[in-house]
């Protein structure tokens, strides 16, 4: 008897992919996209958001183009694993907001044959490091990083500049708050943001 190796979906193991980039970089799209696809395989799946991100619904997963899809809106990390027992496909979006207990969550769901597909900001307004993101994109088997458009010069957008006046490092905001820039912008607004104050 000839047997051929099981590849692809048809054989599950469990991996962590991680999609990244600034805002409007499309991440929460490809996190429907591939929860949608798996939907469509028949897997299981559960996506959870965290519950202070309310701005277009306090339940489902909303990208800035209105594609949507139900999600648990969950304060812990550690409700995930509570959630998502006998699920093939569990995705997370705005990671960034979570503890760094996600990590640990991500990796034991991944471990026992999950897949689970996480999105988030992989920098804040001033640049750095969002909070659970780099190490979530160390753990993981795959990471995609998006891109938006800078608003001023159309090249590829480097991070999400901050256009209202707030150091909180959580400011839930859409157009009105935040702009995609690239690099060079980035460091023009920042020089025109200090001449202001």
């Amino acid at each position: 008897m000839i047997t051929y190796p099981t590849t692809g979906e048809a054989h599950r193991p469990g991996r962590i992919e991680v999609v990244c980039g600034s805002m409007f970089s499309g991440k929460t799209e490809e996190l429907i996209r591939r929860m949608r696809r798996a939907q469509f395989a028949k897997q299981r799946v559960e996506i959870f958001k965290p519950a202070i991100d309310v701005r277009y619904s306090e339940e489902d997963v909303v990208s800035h183009d209105q594609k949507h899809i139900q999600s648990t809106p969950i304060d812990s990390s550690a409700s995930i694993l509570l959630l998502s027992s006998d699920i093939d496909v569990v995705g997370i979006d705005e990671a960034q907001f979570f503890d760094d207990g996600i990590v640990d969550v991500c990796n034991q769901l991944a471990n026992r044959g999950v897949r689970v597909i996480i999105a988030g900001l992989d920098m804040d307004f001033r640049g750095q490091p969002f909070g659970p993101m780099p190490a979530l994109c160390a753990i993981a088997d795959d990471v995609t990083k998006v891109h938006a458009i800078c608003v001023k010069c159309g090249s590829l957008a480097y991070v999400s500049h901050r256009k209202v006046l707030s150091d909180k490092r959580v400011l839930l905001g859409e157009t009105q708050e935040y702009e995609p820039l690239c690099r060079e912008c980035y460091q023009k607004a920042l020089q025109e943001d200090q001449n202001k104050q």
